[in-house]
């Protein structure tokens, strides 16, 4: 037996006999749906329902023969379902029948796959509706409605009617729980057809659960199997060899994309949702989109629900024009895509650059400072994606990066921070779709990019952050006046979504630091913790800027004296026992990574004074040396912005750990060096 049996109890004057009619009428060409007509040992033009009339004697046959579903006895006669039902349930269609209630122990145990649905109403409602009739009197009602029910048989599902308005919202609640108890459920089989990488799903043209001529067109169809599931086009097919009417057959492919045996139960869903679909739709026509809207919309792009083309078009739409609002709505909503931390603290603060300027590894200095202070500042971090290194790339050249939830919550806790990859962790399929669209596309808008990050420090469970907004020809913002519009739309959409944020505008023009490459980087990192003499100034100047402004924040810092008390901590050692507590915490590595054994100089082709580095061709040529895949990779600066030097002083080292490597970032440095003398 595969279909669903519904059982549909209630007492006198709640209105079953209305109801059933009602739903027999409005689903009569439904093929999944079949309304049992019952054997009763009363004539059959004795009122009520329409039933078969039978007599006693034959129903005692009946019983001794099995010719019966299911039989019980009421009111002093004979009720039965005849055994023909059987035969629709086994072919996967849902019988709904009208049953006693002191009969639902023994259908229920005979039949695993039963519903109870059960039609109410107030006491008060069922005394008048009875009275009505005209059939009791007012003390006979009485003890009608004060007799004892027995309990439902535990463990089966019970759906309710609350059956005491108008007509029409009954029968509406009642197709409604028909519906829900009957599910679209189908036996999955697999037809033996190489459809190469297309998953093909194949309904049949009478399928019991779904018009299967609804599903067909360029759309997609969910496969669902438990927590399993597959996308497929949905083809047509009239032979039952390859499908029955109870079935849904998944090309080779997709069968084995799916993953699970045949028989197992399957629906199908539409893809996307028609809300979703309809939001998109508007967003590209140019209107506004509140928080649901873009939560549905993000949702189904998560999980695969658009096409490539449906997803840039909205892209589009968003880069072109994103107000206020939608800033706040977009953050929100995509903050719901992820793991969401809550640290049950005050105040828990945070940094993040819009990065474009190569070296710039100030978060690991600024984290231990903070965290040396007393501040939670648990720090996520993307990979690089267009540079030479990112901040999880530099500290996986001493330490794990990839850590869970829970082994972030433990690093926390021993240290104040971490410096963690944010894959694991505030990442979610929504960022590999749109990555994987705006990147060769080149579809960049500030203002999803603003929702994006606040996003990410909502899921952090971040209260305060600081943002580091690079300006420069060659960074992402160019211009300092471009910077300062978008500091304020970070201030103030971080405010209306609950976060407390200042965004900076910075320098851009030049590299930050000496080293170019995760290894290289950390080696100027670690200079500056141990108050080395030679650590880049620019780097530790930056560091502690950042650092001072955050500890502001901390009730016993007093306005003005955050830089201050950033020094202390650093030149103390307390900021670098800190730091060196994190990498403990989260797994030092048993031997940290070195520059690349391979270091070619690159000199200057004439004397004069150093007036620009690009730092976007000095990244280029760290990323063709191998970083940041090899860590060890990079570039390592010799001169800076106004100094003075001869031909053939070395400008800067390219490190490299494969030859050919070395040779091709050497070849690229020599074309263009990225360093102009003048």
């Amino acid at each position: 037996m595969r279909g669903q049996l519904i059982l549909v109890v209630g007492p006198s004057g709640a209105g079953k006999d209305t109801l059933l009619e009602a739903a027999r009428e409005r689903l009569g060409g439904d093929r999944r749906f079949v309304f049992a007509r019952r054997l009763i040992t009363r004539p059959a033009d004795a009122g009520g329902e329409d039933h078969e009339a039978i007599e006693e004697e034959a129903f005692r046959e009946g019983i001794a023969e099995g010719r019966f579903l299911a039989w019980w006895q009421a009111h002093g006669l004979y009720y039965g379902l005849p055994e023909s039902l059987r035969d629709d349930l086994g072919r996967g269609r849902n019988v709904v029948a009208n049953v006693s209630r002191a009969a639902l122990p023994a259908i229920v145990a005979a039949y695993d796959r039963a519903v109870i649905l059960e039609v109410t109403a107030p006491v008060d409602v069922l005394a008048e509706r009875l009275a009505a009739r005209g059939r009791e009197t007012k003390e006979d009602i009485a003890e009608r409605l004060s007799r004892e029910v027995p309990d439902y048989p535990r463990e089966t599902r019970v759906l309710t009617v609350r059956n005491d308005g108008t007509v029409e919202a009954g029968v509406d609640a009642f197709l409604e729980c028909l519906e829900y108890a009957a599910g679209r459920d189908l036996k999955l089989r697999c037809v033996d057809i190489d459809t190469w990488r297309q998953s093909i799903c194949f309904l049949h043209e009478d399928c019991i659960a779904y018009t299967a001529s609804e599903y067909l067109g360029p759309g997609k169809v969910d496969v669902l199997a438990g927590r399993e599931s597959i996308r497929a086009h949905v083809n047509v097919v009239r032979d039952e060899a390859l499908v029955a009417p109870d079935e849904l057959g998944l090309s080779r492919h997709a069968f084995e994309m799916l993953g699970v045996p045949e028989g197992t139960r399957v629906e199908i869903e539409r893809t996307p949702s028609p809300e979703s679909r309809m939001a998109l739709r508007s967003k590209i026509q140019g209107n506004a989109l509140g928080r649901a809207e873009f939560r549905t919309i993000l949702k189904d792009v998560g999980e695969g629900r658009y096409t490539d083309a449906e997803i840039a078009a909205f892209l589009v739409a968003c880069a072109r024009e994103l107000g206020h609002d939608e800033v706040c709505a977009l953050t929100e909503a995509r903050a719901r895509y992820g793991h969401r931390f809550d640290w049950d603290r005050e105040m828990v603060v945070d940094k993040h650059s819009m990065g474009g300027v190569a070296g710039s590894r100030i978060s690991l200095i600024v984290i231990p400072i903070v965290a040396a202070h007393g501040l939670t500042i648990p720090k996520t971090s993307s990979r690089a994606i267009t540079s030479a290194a990112g901040t999880a790339d530099a500290m996986e050249t001493v330490a794990r990066v990839d850590l869970t939830p829970e082994e972030v919550m433990r690093v926390v806790e021993e240290t104040n921070g971490c410096i963690a990859w944010n894959g694991r962790l505030n990442h979610s399929a929504v960022d590999d779709v749109m990555n994987a669209i705006t990147r060769p596309l080149g579809i960049d808008s500030r203002k999803w990019a603003v929702a994006s990050i606040l996003s990410k420090k909502l899921a952090a469970g971040s209260s305060h952050v600081i943002i580091d907004i690079p300006a420069g020809p060659r960074t992402k913002v160019p211009t300092r006046q471009e910077g300062e519009a978008l500091a304020a739309l970070f201030r103030d959409a971080g405010r209306d979504v609950g976060l407390t944020v200042e965004a900076i505008v910075t320098d851009g023009f030049v590299p930050i630091g000496r080293g170019i490459g995760p290894a290289l980087e950390v080696r100027d990192v670690r200079a500056v913790l141990t108050d080395d003499p030679s650590a880049p100034p620019e780097l530790s100047d930056k560091a502690l800027a950042f650092a001072g402004r955050i500890l502001e924040w901390a009730p016993d810092v007093a306005p003005g004296t955050g830089r201050a008390r950033a020094e202390e901590l650093l030149r103390s050692g307390k900021a670098l026992q800190t730091f060196e507590r994190i990498v403990d915490a989260q797994g030092r590595l048993p031997q940290p990574v070195r520059p690349g054994l391979i270091g070619t100089e690159v000199v200057a082709d004439r004397s004069g004074v150093v007036t620009d580095l690009d730092p976007y061709r000095i990244a280029s040529v760290a990323r063709r040396a191998g970083a940041p895949a090899d860590k060890g990779a990079g570039v390592d600066l010799k001169v800076g912005r106004g100094d003075k030097v001869a031909a053939g002083d070395v400008l800067y080292v390219v490190h490299a750990n494969i030859e050919s490597d070395s040779e091709q970032a050497t070849a690229m440095a020599i074309e263009e060096s990225g360093v102009a003398v003048d």
